[in-house]
């Protein structure tokens, strides 16, 4: 599943080719695909003609786009605070946000159409060849400057965001009983890190997934978020993590960034610090991937 680098990525593709755009029309391919919006596709579809898209934002692993009112009379404006709505996205294990084209033929998996009243000649296609993904609207959060939808209200920030409160993160860690991965991947706690990104920044901290997290102190706590920021940002870098075709950018590139992984998918190889074998354990219906020299396990563990 994309992560926050694969989605920041995305986000960023689209500030830059949509964000501002009138929208003509919306076809929905897949009811599945607006499944999280209640009312349905032919009411996603209508509330959505005539409106026009604001600058693309990023929660974790959430896009929304923020959509002026109808008509637009004021092309800057994105709506009121009070009554807003935004397009939310999910892009699940492969949706897939792309800009193509008008006159390009349709993807195998296209479940999504936007179309623009301008003359650019491209168009917005949301494909997701699983559909765990989808397309929803959802009211602001009252009063939020960037129209936060109040669906996704309760997700925590990610370590990216300024406005990241690195105190009451650490509070929260020696709060709960928990290990120190599963705090990584609470949503509630911090948005945006998976699988990949945990372990890789696990390893940077020389830390194992199961370290008890009320044992940690806030010297080390700050220290796992800078390796956490640090391995986003070198995943930005290269255009994010493609382990196959289904994750690409707006422009349907692929990342790069598995080429650079320390931890995540490295089994039996040696780990760049001290050669021992890297191991993998099989974790919550995942894989944690580990050097059992530089991260050992605790004692309570074995």
């Amino acid at each position: 599943m994309p992560e926050l680098p694969e989605v920041e990525v995305v986000r960023r593709g689209l500030e830059r080719w949509i964000s501002g755009r009138a929208i003509a029309s919306a076809e929905v391919r897949h009811p599945r695909a607006v499944r999280r919006h209640a009312p349905g596709p032919a009411d996603f579809a209508a509330r959505l003609e005539g409106r026009r898209f604001g600058t693309a934002r990023r929660r974790g692993k959430y896009l929304w786009l923020p959509l002026g009112p109808v008509p637009a009379e004021d092309p800057g404006n994105p709506g009121d605070p009070a009554t807003g709505v935004s397009l939310l996205a999910h892009l699940g294990m492969s949706g897939q946000m792309l800009v193509k084209p008008a006159w390009s033929a349709d993807e195998r998996h296209l479940r999504v159409r936007f179309a623009f009243a301008d003359e650019l000649g491209t168009e917005l296609r949301f494909v997701d060849q699983r559909t765990f993904g989808g397309l929803s609207l959802h009211p602001w959060v009252p009063g939020d400057p960037h129209g936060l939808p109040d669906a996704i209200a309760h997700i925590a920030r990610d370590p990216l965001d300024p406005a990241f409160d690195e105190v009451a993160f650490h509070a929260a860690l020696r709060r709960r009983r928990t290990t120190v991965k599963r705090a990584l991947l609470d949503q509630s706690l911090i948005s945006g890190v998976g699988n990949i990104y945990a372990d890789e920044a696990l390893w940077r901290a020389r830390l194992h997934y199961d370290r008890p997290t009320a044992g940690l102190t806030r010297h080390r706590s700050t220290e796992l978020l800078g390796h956490v920021r640090d391995v986003m940002h070198a995943a930005l870098d290269a255009g994010g993590t493609s382990f196959d075709s289904l994750y690409v950018n707006v422009n349907g590139e692929s990342g790069y960034f598995d080429r650079s992984l320390d931890a995540y998918g490295r089994e039996d190889r040696p780990c760049r610090r001290c050669s021992t074998p890297m191991r993998r354990r099989p974790w919550m219906n995942r894989s944690s991937y580990y050097c059992p020299r530089c991260q050992r396990p605790p004692r309570t563990t074995g």
